[in-house]
């Protein structure tokens, strides 16, 4: 679990399925309000309190985005009606959860090198679409669920060989980020400077 403070009042905590199932939690659980649920929620709200000092009491709302390949982004919010709690609700912690599924896979680079290598390989297994952001330094592969062709955890495995899953919604990818290809990353990547490397 990594916890990572976004505003004041906003932080946000990723969970890998590994971390879901240490606590016996299945991805399909997250979607039903079952205690153990209830309490991981609670759980990270106490450890976001130790590592980086934010304090829920009162109300809070709890944005759950679930990825096919990285795991779960958890938003907490302190909710605006905050202020309305007077001190005898100190303990109390009302949570306010939405739930939304992507398809999405969203992967980073730190080296150019490593996306060109990647092409290749995912060409050669028949990929050719994704989109490829710079954000801060370093390369942002993005695919749409109808984007991959060929079976999902194959196309995990490979992305992992040659780079790390992001954490990043690809909203702030896509705002703050540059777009360098917008589509058929992979198929332009290979053409450009697997093709031509070989032609020469």
């Amino acid at each position: 679990m990594r916890l990572e403070r976004l505003t004041g009042d906003k932080i946000k905590i990723f969970l890998t399925f590994d971390d879901l199932n240490e606590r016996g939690i299945s991805k399909e659980d997250m979607w039903h309000d079952l205690p153990k649920v209830q309490q991981l929620f609670r759980d990270m709200i106490m450890e976001a309190d130790d590592e980086l000092g934010f304090q829920a009491e009162g109300p809070i709302d709890v944005e759950v985005f679930s990825l096919p390949a990285q795991g779960m982004v958890v938003i907490v919010s302190k909710s605006l009606d905050h202020e309305m709690f007077d001190d005898d609700h100190d303990e109390f912690i009302e949570m306010q959860v939405t739930l939304d599924e992507s398809c999405e896979i969203l992967y980073k680079f730190d080296d150019f090198e490593d996306v060109v290598s990647l092409s290749h390989k995912l060409y050669d297994l028949g990929v050719t679409e994704g989109a490829l952001h710079l954000f801060e330094g370093k390369y942002y592969l993005s695919f749409e669920e109808e984007e991959y062709f060929i079976d999902l955890d194959l196309l995990i495995a490979v992305l992992a060989e040659y780079g790390n899953t992001s954490t990043m919604t690809s909203h702030r990818l896509f705002e703050y980020g540059k777009e360098i290809i917008s589509d058929h990353a992979i198929r332009q990547l290979y053409t450009y400077f697997v093709e031509r490397k070989t032609s020469q």
